[in-house]
């Protein structure tokens, strides 16, 4: 999304209350719950005692440390580096809530209707492929096919599969026909132009696997060959990127599996859309896979958010262990996620295993699997010979920084012992060079991290300040206590500026009849003023009675804002006086006054 214009702020609101600020920031940070907020190491300044809190309850998010706060809206746009409202509008989209439809530009209709046009476009071509197979001679190998690998029926109408017809222009022709713009088939991919401009199809003699996003749409289409053995062509050919098709954002299966990911609380990532169907063809509901290109940060949070744990299961060859290994390299600088590799024997894929021992085997081999750091230590040194010290020390150096990214340390001790024994080497020894290699650094793929968005920052702290914050606190528990507050201290006069413009505000809204409800309402004052709001509402008052404790601060805010007025009068008597003026009596009266009434309090 990127225009503003279409993003009210009664579309946030209803989007930011349908957010599970906790589920969401969890994609991004591991949080342990205290009470009634959430903790973690921040995101956007290094740490390494967690500052950054989460209260559900209210919706926000606030670190100590380097004072950032908001909303999950404002959390997104932090650390996507993204602007406001296309937060937003992502946010909207995880949820499949649609984005509301305002007046528009005539630039902005033209590409929602390209874009419309390009999603009818693959929704046809999806029903000609699986008519094909399903209600034509054209699609008699594609079935064989599918029934050799135990694809049947009730799969084959789950995620409409089709056929290709062994024919240069099929579909071409077919989509011309009923009045299809030959470029709308080129930029879908569906078909590629010669340079005389006929149209030839890009899909041919191929079973076909509609490509869908998370709302069950389908965006593009991969094509499988049926003879392995004979075909000089690719075996597997997928469309190419569209406005529509993003491969690093999308998970083959997901729009079906969300839910399963949900219930069985782990995610099942296969290598291949073909590994996917015959997985749920299985009976197993909770895969997905990626779409011809490696693991990606943005598949691993979209997964996160259904659940806290991934189990890779890829082809048990080397290609397929490597690519595991570095899936785990993407996945575990996630620190909330929990990571374990799905072990096949014989070389298999999923597909093959499961043709060979059966589904529930194959579950059986899924509840095996092993902890991230396993893999990790017996993959490094799967084929090295570790009788040389020079091969141990090889495999110590690629070990020592899967050790040190573990955050347990219960866990570390053991793996210490494990990798000890691994590499035949004393326990104390690889500690000693465990710690050393703290020390001076250990390269390799465990510094990955995101750069620092903000930096810590000590914020200049005194009574008054943690004086306002009590009273934003009550104000924004109960909006009828700002009268009574304003009763007693002039909103004005609160020390803190920036407190003194969310009070003003405050009137404002409430004035209006306009609910408090979301820290960024006060976004036009300044990030200041929304970080200092979320401050007010993370501090609490400890053991205190917080009634007890805000009246405290009304008393000390009141002495102070008296204490001034005193002053004020005084040195006006005073000059008044100097100067042989009428009134100075008035003003000294009117500052005894005063005085008196701080005696009192």
């Amino acid at each position: 999304m990127s225009e503003h214009g279409i993003i009210s702020r009664e579309f946030a609101e209803e989007v930011r209350a349908a957010a599970d600020i906790v589920k969401i920031i969890s994609g991004y940070v591991s949080l342990k719950r205290k009470g009634d907020r959430f903790w973690g190491c921040c995101p956007f300044h290094n740490e390494k005692t967690p500052s950054f809190s989460v209260k559900p309850d209210d919706g926000f998010f606030y670190c100590f440390g380097c004072h950032a706060g908001g909303n999950v809206f404002k959390f997104i746009s932090l650390y996507e580096n993204i602007p406001y409202y296309e937060a937003v509008a992502r946010v909207a989209e995880e949820l499949n809530i649609p984005l509301p439809r305002r007046e528009q530009t005539p630039a902005q209709l033209a590409r929602e209707k390209h874009i419309e046009e390009l999603r009818q476009v693959n929704h046809l071509a999806e029903k000609f492929f699986h008519n094909c197979l399903t209600m034509t001679m054209y699609g008699q190998k594609g079935l064989k096919y599918f029934q050799q690998r135990g694809i049947d029926e009730k799969t084959i109408e789950e995620f409409g599969l089709g056929f290709a017809p062994d024919a240069w222009d099929k579909l071409s022709a077919a989509f011309v026909q009923r009045d299809i713009r030959p470029e709308l088939l080129v930029e879908s991919d569906l078909a590629r132009q010669r340079q005389d401009g006929t149209l030839f199809d890009r899909f041919r003699n191929r079973v076909i696997i509609p490509i869908r996003d998370e709302r069950g749409r389908v965006v593009g289409f991969g094509g499988r060959v049926i003879d392995d053995g004979h075909s000089e062509q690719a075996k597997y050919l997928n469309s190419k990127e569209t406005i529509l098709f993003n491969k690093r954002r999308l998970l083959f299966g997901l729009d079906k599996a969300h839910r399963c990911i949900e219930k069985e609380g782990f995610a099942l990532v296969v290598e291949g859309y073909m590994d996917v169907i015959s997985v749920v063809a299985a009976g197993i509901k909770n895969v997905v896979a990626s779409l011809g290109t490696a693991f990606t940060q943005e598949q691993c949070r979209k997964l996160l958010r259904y659940a806290p744990e991934i189990y890779f299961c890829y082809d048990s060859d080397a290609a397929g262990q490597n690519a595991i290994f570095r899936a785990i390299e993407v996945a575990r600088e996630q620190e909330n996620a929990v990571i374990k590799v799905v072990q096949l024997p014989d070389g298999k894929d999923p597909d093959e295993f499961i043709r060979g021992h059966g589904a529930e085997e194959f579950r059986q081999v899924i509840a095996g699997a092993v902890p991230m750091v396993e893999f990790q230590l017996q993959y490094i040194v799967r084929d090295m010979y570790l009788a040389s010290p020079e091969s141990r020390q090889q495999a110590m150096s690629r070990i020592l920084p899967v050790l040190a990214g573990i955050k347990s340390m219960t866990q570390k001790n053991a793996y210490v012992a494990r990798a000890a024994q691994i590499l035949g080497v004393a326990e104390n020894e690889l500690l000693a060079e465990l710690d050393r290699k703290s020390r001076t650094g250990y390269g390799g793929y465990q510094d990955k991290g995101r750069e620092p968005v903000r930096r810590a920052q000590r914020q200049v702290d005194d009574a008054y300040r943690q004086a306002g914050r009590a009273v934003l606190r009550a104000v924004w528990q109960e909006p009828a206590v700002l009268a009574h507050f304003a009763s007693e201290v002039p909103v004005d006069s609160v020390p803190d500026a920036v407190q003194a413009r969310l009070l003003q505000q405050m009137a404002l809204f409430i004035s209006q009849g306009e609910e408090l409800t979301d820290v960024m309402q006060f976004a036009g004052l300044g990030d200041d003023a929304v970080e200092e709001l979320s401050r007010a509402l993370v501090e609490d008052a400890g053991s205190r009675d917080f009634v007890d404790f805000y009246s405290d601060c009304v008393r000390f805010l009141k002495k102070n804002y008296l204490r001034s007025q005193f002053e004020l009068h005084r040195l006006r008597a005073d000059q008044l006086s100097r100067e042989g003026q009428a009134g100075y009596l008035e003003e000294l009266e009117l500052s005894q006054k005063i005085k008196n009434e701080m005696d009192e309090l």
